[in-house]
Order: structure tokens, then sequence, then C-alpha cells
């Protein structure tokens, strides 16, 4: 590879090809995973030829400032890559005409010398190439899009009429001005019905010259800048498409989201709903026959019960509705497992009156986790269980460490009682994490939770062994209900 060289005090650098994507969390554009600058040259495939210039922000979105002041809209999927060699900001300056480049056409040598000398005075900045005959100068055109040609009609070999057929073949949005002698106007008639933009008599007079080829750069330049806003438009166009399309794919899945939240909800508020009415029947019924103190304050507790519950199932609501929104934040910390599940376990067991019973208790599991948002999970998925455990084996659960992964598991509880918005909240909570949560079901209407969360980084550099990749357990936990309350409230009120 030949050595980099500097240019302009910046050095070249190899070119990144690649698709451009907008990363909505940043609100960036990126290039490979490579966030873009504004002003920064890069370069952009359109109709299969590559178009450099800047990238550029205005209220509208992100846009490539080219070369020729076009701005042309950049969007996802866009292939780009990055500029060999930073884009001269000179270069971009607003301009009302771009030096031009044309091409004389002569045998008399006299006249090559003569003409770009007198253009070069009259047009600052001009380029002219110079060819003694029509061969040299088809080898020219060739190579090189003029702004306007310059030809003698009479030619040894290929005349200027020829000449001019074969450039209208090659060229044909560039201007040819031909040069007639003195009173040859059939050849003058002949090269206007031939293509050419117009003619001028010998001898030349230099004002009437330089205003003909004056007039026919600014026709060819006009037009190419027109051509250029074209494609600018298509582009443009067709990146609007595509953004009309992204977004009625999204709200296609707005309006699929927000049917199954509806559903999910409406599901789940049955249950507390059902339970109030039960229970304010059941205390008008039973009134006139019982200790009217002990009954309503036992309809009051499972009153407040269901409330409590459709205070978590709106939590919920609101939960889903920033994570189907894109602003479900994670707030990751090193925290122990362990110690998470334990204390979320005591909290439980006091607030429904449960027996817990520490199985085992070994080393502490490190995660990087919203310690709030996986007790969280922890919360949707116990909702239920102190209302069966006592009719059931005990709720067990379990903290193991399986590889590079961290597994809670949560075994016997009950899947009638499983609730459907809490299900999609918790996995969706733990997908943001980097995990994912599997649900086992049982024959007898039992099923086991998995919660499964990835290990820090560090933590799998530390353990490179294959012994410390085997399934180990950290803690093991078992609760039902007290051995004294061996009824649910409404079966004491309905006895």
């Amino acid at each position: 590879m030949p050595e980099q060289q500097p240019l302009s005090g910046i050095y070249r650098q190899e070119p990144t090809l690649g698709t451009l994507i907008y990363n909505a969390t940043s609100n960036c554009l990126e290039l490979e995973g490579r966030e873009l600058k504004r002003g920064e040259s890069i370069e952009i495939r359109v109709f299969g030829s590559w178009i450099p210039g800047q990238v550029s922000i205005d209220s509208g979105g992100w846009y490539l400032f080219t070369l020729d002041h076009v701005g042309i809209r950049l969007h996802s999927g866009l292939s780009a890559r990055l500029g060999e060699a930073p884009v001269d900001s000179s270069a971009l300056r607003p301009s009302l005409v771009p030096p031009p480049h044309i091409l004389i056409v002569d045998d008399d040598q006299a006249l090559l010398r003569a003409l770009p000398h007198t253009i070069t005075l009259r047009i600052p900045g001009i380029q002219v190439d110079i060819a003694s005959s029509s061969n040299e100068a088809l080898q020219l055109i060739e190579e090189q899009n003029y702004d306007a040609i310059v030809s003698d009609i009479k030619m040894p070999g290929t005349d200027g009429l020829m000449l001019l057929a074969k450039i209208r073949d090659m060229q044909p949005e560039t201007p040819t001005i031909l040069i007639t002698g003195h009173g040859e106007h059939d050849l003058a008639i002949r090269a206007l019905r031939g293509g050419a933009y117009d003619y001028i008599q010998k001898p030349i007079d230099r004002d009437s010259f330089i205003a003909a080829l004056l007039r026919a750069i600014q026709t060819c330049q006009l037009r190419r800048r027109v051509e250029e806003q074209q494609l600018a438009l298509e582009i443009h166009a067709r990146s609007l498409e595509i953004q009309v399309q992204q977004r009625t794919s999204e709200l296609f899945e707005a309006n699929a989201t927000k049917d199954k939240v509806i559903s999910l909800v409406s599901h789940d508020l049955r249950l507390p709903v059902a339970r109030l009415k039960e229970m304010t029947q059941l205390i008008r019924r039973k009134l006139d026959h019982a200790d009217v103190a002990e009954l309503v304050s036992r309809g009051f507790a499972d009153i407040e019960s269901s409330l409590v519950r459709t205070e978590e199932l709106v939590q919920e609501l609101l939960h889903t509705s920033n994570i189907d929104a894109g602003q479900f934040i994670v707030h990751r910390q090193s925290i122990d497992l362990v110690a998470l599940c334990s204390s979320y376990l005591e909290t439980h067991v006091q607030e429904h009156q449960l027996h817990l019973q520490c199985d085992f208790l070994g080393q502490p599991l490190e995660v990087s986790v919203d310690g709030a948002q996986i007790t969280q999970v922890l919360r949707n998925i116990f909702s239920a269980a102190h209302a069966q455990a006592a009719w059931s084996d005990p709720v067990i659960l379990t903290v193991q460490q399986a590889g590079h992964e961290a597994i809670i598991t949560v075994r016997n509880l009950d899947a009638q009682a499983r609730s459907s918005m809490d299900l999609y909240v918790s996995r969706n909570i733990i997908e943001r994490h980097g995990g994912h949560l599997e649900v086992q079901n049982f024959p007898g209407d039992r099923c086991t939770y998995f919660l499964i969360l990835p290990l820090p980084l560090h933590s799998r550099h530390q353990q490179p062994d294959a012994a410390a990749l085997l399934p180990r357990t950290h803690a093991a936990w078992s609760l039902q209900v007290d051995v004294v309350k061996t009824k649910p409230d409404n079966e004491h009120l309905s006895s």
C-alpha cells in the first residue's frame, strides 16, 4: 500500500464503504457504526455513480451538500462511503457560475494561439483546451465533458459539420459554435440546422465572439443544473416514499400493539373488578347473620387487595406504553442477584403472610441490571403465588449460574393465575437487559418461569476455565401460606 500523504494538513484515509443508518436513540447518522459529523466529507451512490459532498443538517434533517451546490437528502439504506480526502470548503461556497471548461478546434495555429489568450482575458478562471484536428478533438471529447466547443467549419479531413454531427452523438447537451468564412451564409444555415448553437464569421469580432461564447456556457451550465435539480428531486421523492413506507409500517405495528394492550388490560382487569363485585354482594347478604365488624374488616381487606392489583395493572400499562414508544430506559448497575431476590422475598412474605424458608445460600452472583425493573419482574411473577401456595407444593425460587448466564427459576406456580399483561411487561423488561424469559407448563396447571440474564463481560473474563462454566446453584428458597391461614378470606366469609 502506498504511503499516505498529507493533503492540506489532513491525511487521507481508506474509504469506508457501507450503508447509512439513522440512530434514533442518539439522533445521529451512522456509516457502518461510525457517527457522521456535520461538515464531514462522504460520497453517496446514486444511479451507479458516486456523488461527493459534505454532511449537513437543517430543519428538514440530514442532507449532502454537493460540489455543485445541490442538497440531497440522506436516509437509512443509502449506499455511502467516506471521502478519500476532505472536500475543500471553498469549493462549496455558493457561486453564480462554476469555472467553465471549453474546447477550441482549428487547423490555423495562429488562431489557436490568439483565441485562448483572448478568452482567458475576458473570462477569468476559464479552462481552454485546443485541438488542431477533428480526430484530436474527438479524443478529448471522449475524455472530458465540455461547457462549450468552438470549431472551424473548413478543416482538412473531417470538417466542422461532420465534427458537429459526432459531437451531437457523444455530448448532445454541449453547445457548439462554428466559425465560418465571410459571406458563407449557406454553411452557416447548414450548421444551425445540424444542431450548432451559433456561428461566428471571419474576421472574428472579439466582443461578439465572447458574448456568444458566454451565452453558450451559461446555457450548458443552466441545463446541467436543471438536470441535477431533477436528480435531487427524484432522490428526495424516493427518500420520502421510503419514509412514508416506514411510517406506515410503524403505524400498523403501533395499532396492532394498541389492540393487543387493550385486550390484555381488559382481560386482566376482569379479575379485580369481579372480586370487588363479589365481595360487595357477599357483605350485603351476610350483614344480618354475622359479626358486622369482622365481616366489614375482611371485606374491606379484600377490596383493598383488589384495588392494589388494579393500581399494579395501571402501572404495567404505563410500562407497556413506555416500551412501545421506545422511552423505556434501563439504568444498569452492579447488583448481587442473590441479595436482590432475598430482599424481594422477605418483603413479599410480610405483605401476604407467607412462610419463607431459605433452603440454600451460597456465594453472591453479580449482574449488571436495573434493580428496580428486575424487582418489578419478580413482583409480576409472584402476584398470584400467595393465592395458590397453600393448596399445592411450595413455590420454589432458585438462583443459578450456567455458563455466562444467570438464571432465576420460579417453580410450582399456578398457570391459570398467570396474567397476560404481567407476562408481556416482564418479557420486555428482561429482553431490554439482553436476556430472555421462558415459561414452561406442566400437568396439573403448574408452570415454571425461567429468567435468563447475561453476566457482565468482566465476570466472563475472570472465569475462563471449563469447570467454572458448569451449572451451579447460588441460592434457593421455598415459600407457602402460614399454617394458621388455611383458607382464603372469601371462603371464611362464605362459610
